[in-house]
């Protein structure tokens, strides 16, 4: 996974297909933890790119998703929600997502 910025998150949303992105906030313990269990399971879905961003400094794109809380991983495909995942309840879970949006 990679920090994006604001701007490098709205040229990979530009895109054609499927972006995901993993919204946190720096502060935020679950986030943290979150963000381990994200990094195992997408180590084993490589095709998948996964963006993550500080929400912190993307209000805008907190409204656009409409995020209600982090940790919130999205995926969008050509700039409609396919899925919004808040609860990351285990590796095995993630990885399933994972391949489901890959």
């Amino acid at each position: 996974m990679q920090e994006w910025t604001e701007q490098q998150a709205e040229l990979q949303l530009a895109k054609k297909g499927m972006q995901v992105i993993f919204f946190y906030t720096p502060m935020c313990g679950t986030c943290q933890v979150s963000k381990k269990m994200l990094e195992v399971a997408a180590e084993l879905v490589p095709q998948l790119e996964i963006g993550m961003c500080n929400l912190n400094y993307m209000p805008k794109m907190a409204e656009r998703f409409e995020i209600e809380s982090v940790p919130c991983l999205i995926a969008v495909e050509n700039d409609r929600i396919y899925k919004k995942i808040y609860a990351f309840r285990s590796i095995e879970y993630l990885l399933g997502e994972l391949r489901e949006i890959a």
